[in-house]
């Protein structure tokens, strides 16, 4: 009899997740695996929500963002009685080993259900915000920041005919790396992140600076996670201090959608393929993931607990950028 591996996606969508489940069921039912798709998250398995997956199931999908085996909170998942009736539940229906695509929220999950289910358990980081230790890049990143980057384009152009300053918000509750990369391929003249105390004052005395350099606009790149209230909040600070006309554009859900890139595809499904090596080796409780190139297993813990910095030499640059 194949081994009977689950596939789901947890927490947010990211554009990607969709290549990812490709490449498990399609390597995987080449490895002698028999690969069964679990709707909804952990939802899905307290509903025993499963599905059969073969290679023809998965046609046609690599290029759709999203996640055709849905995703949602569960709660109910949350509590030890709701960890414990999953693992009756994989154990009923003879699962071997479940592979999670999500982000730090999937793995705890993931860790948690580990401690009391023998099945062994393999995460790939599938989510936009980049925040995952153990891995250069997530699943969904490279998507979302092209997303973002074409809409301060177009923004900026804005921006430029009415000669005004405009503040960006974009997605990143506890780190910036989404707000950093956008804005410097954006250009952007500030880019405040939750990595960095913000300085209203210096803010304001910048912009002022500019302006008086003859700066008739610029662009503010926010991640979401600065202050409570984000950008909005940040440009209630600024309008008294500058006295300037600011406009407040938050992005949003806007970035989780659309076709992933290039770059995501193939991450994606080295990621998934990678995920079952470790599975079919008897890795469990790790993270599949890619430093420097090289594909590496990275504890569950260790990818919330351990901080990924941000690319000190692009932050050290955007100061020149700006002048």
């Amino acid at each position: 009899m194949n081994r009977k591996v689950g596939v789901l996606t947890s927490g947010g969508d990211a554009p990607g997740m969709n290549a990812a489940i490709r490449s498990i069921v399609r390597v995987g039912r080449a490895r002698g695996l028999e690969i069964i798709g679990i709707r909804r998250g952990f939802r899905g398995i307290l509903e025993e929500d499963f599905v059969p997956l073969g290679p023809r199931d998965v046609s046609n999908i690599i290029q759709r963002g999203g996640t055709i085996l849905k995703t949602t909170r569960c709660p109910e998942f949350e509590s030890l009685e709701g960890q414990h009736k999953a693992k009756d539940i994989l154990e009923k229906h003879g699962f071997e080993g479940l592979i999670l695509i999500g982000g730090d929220g999937t793995f705890k999950g993931g860790e948690a259900l580990g401690k009391i289910w023998p099945g062994q358990i393999i995460g790939v980081p599938g989510t936009i915000d980049n925040d995952l230790y153990g891995t250069d890049f997530t699943i969904g990143f490279d998507t979302a920041v092209n997303t973002a980057m074409e809409a301060i384009d177009k923004i900026r152009d804005t921006a430029d005919s009415h000669e005004r300053i405009f503040l960006v918000e974009v997605m990143g509750r506890h780190g910036g790396y989404i707000a950093h990369l956008v804005g410097i391929t954006g250009g952007a003249e500030e880019i405040l992140v939750p990595e960095e105390p913000v300085d209203v004052i210096a803010v304001a005395e910048r912009l002022k600076e500019g302006r008086a350099r003859g700066k008739r606009s610029s662009i503010l790149v926010v991640a979401e996670g600065i202050f409570p209230g984000g950008a909005t909040k940040l440009a209630e600070k600024l309008r008294p201090l500058t006295g300037y006309e600011l406009r407040v554009v938050i992005l949003g859900y806007l970035q989780r959608g659309g076709s992933p890139t290039a770059i995501d595809r193939a991450l994606a499904t080295k990621l998934g393929a990678f995920a079952l090596e470790l599975f079919l080796s008897g890795e469990t409780g790790v993270m599949a993931g890619e430093v420097s190139g090289r594909l590496e297993a990275t504890k569950f813990p260790d990818t919330w607990t351990k901080k990924k910095p941000l690319d000190t030499y692009l932050l050290g640059l955007h100061r020149y950028l700006t002048t």
